[in-house]
């Protein structure tokens, strides 16, 4: 073996070993979370505690999975709330409107995603749209549509639209055990999205876009292409995510959507993503997205001001990037 594949193989070695440490560290910082609100608050570990965190992790996990596609390829989504929302919007529009069943409903919520997210990855790939001017034209735009399209009022679904998120399948099957249908989905998707960005040609795309995307691009691959594809695969866990919310809370809230999208994306940078691209996991992830769901429920059981709560997260999220920006710089040495 000569000296230079050697060396290749030893980084490639220590790249994955340093992921490895680093989901670790991940997830004992989850457990020390929940350790430290337990003490503080015999309250947390209460059954009903423990869904309301799930529930919560459920809508930010799966808007988590879909922009850890799009930050992979170096890129960045603002409009992650109000497309779920817009998405939920028409969806309850049609089925309340036009008398839609509720299966056909769900699907035009994913379906909705799905476009916006292609628009928003052509206006990227194609037409050179910066990508955080894009997102946030995108926001603006899907936020002012679901106020328009509803009359800022409230699209209520019917009462069995509830058990897609907050019904329980593994109940039925076994009774007393009423883990939520949303927390099911979520690990469901979550399993699909790992097959896609690991075993896919579309997943190695993505990294390889992330890493280098002119030298992707020199090397025969679509890169515009694949970039819309991302996005709209993006699109469609945001749909998704619209079903669960709006299921959840039996209706299509027009003014919900916004904010979403600075928690998913903290989600996205504690699991480990780099916004510099060509680097992330899934599992990471939906660690970080629990993290975050940990954190907001236990600074609130315990009694922490709204405001205050606001300060600490963003206060994370800022010493994710942190530590991202230093290993990447660690990594380069």
């Amino acid at each position: 073996m000569s000296e230079n594949s050697s060396g290749k193989a030893s980084k490639k070695m220590m790249n994955f070993s340093s992921i490895g440490a680093q989901k670790l560290i991940i997830f004992l910082t989850l457990i020390v979370l929940i350790i430290i609100f337990t003490i503080l608050s015999p309250n947390f570990l209460l059954v009903d505690n423990i869904i309301s965190i799930l529930l919560a992790t459920c809508v930010n996990g799966l808007l988590a999975l879909g922009v850890t596609f799009v930050i992979i390829t170096g890129g960045i989504d603002l409009s992650i709330g109000t497309v779920m929302t817009f998405s939920a919007v028409i969806s309850g529009l049609c089925v309340t409107g036009l008398n839609l069943p509720l299966w056909l409903g769900s699907i035009i919520c994913i379906l909705v995603g799905t476009i916006i997210g292609t628009l928003t990855g052509l206006m990227v790939s194609r037409l050179k749209i910066p990508a955080f001017i894009a997102t946030l034209g995108v926001m603006m735009i899907t936020s002012g549509l679901s106020l328009v399209v509803t009359g800022a009022r409230p699209v209520y679904f019917p009462s069995e639209y509830k058990e897609i998120a907050v019904g329980s399948l593994f109940g039925k099957l076994i009774p007393g055990f009423q883990l939520p249908n949303a927390v099911l989905i979520l690990f469901i998707m979550a399993i699909i999205a790992s097959i896609i960005l690991n075993k896919t040609v579309m997943g190695r795309y993505n990294f390889a876009i992330g890493s280098n995307t002119e030298a992707t691009r020199l090397s025969g691959v679509n890169v515009a292409g694949w970039l819309t594809g991302i996005h709209a695969l993006a699109g469609a866990f945001f749909g998704i995510a619209g079903i669960i919310i709006s299921s959840r809370l039996g209706s299509a809230q027009p003014a919900i959507g916004q904010g979403y999208e600075l928690e998913a994306i903290a989600a996205v940078v504690i699991g480990g993503t780099s916004l510099a691209g060509g680097q992330g996991t899934i599992s990471g992830t939906i660690i970080g997205a629990f993290i975050m769901s940990v954190l907001t429920n236990g600074l609130r059981i315990v009694g922490v001001a709204q405001e205050w709560q606001t300060v600490v997260i963003g206060a994370v999220v800022i010493l994710a990037v942190f530590i991202d920006t230093y290993r990447r710089k660690k990594q380069n040495i």
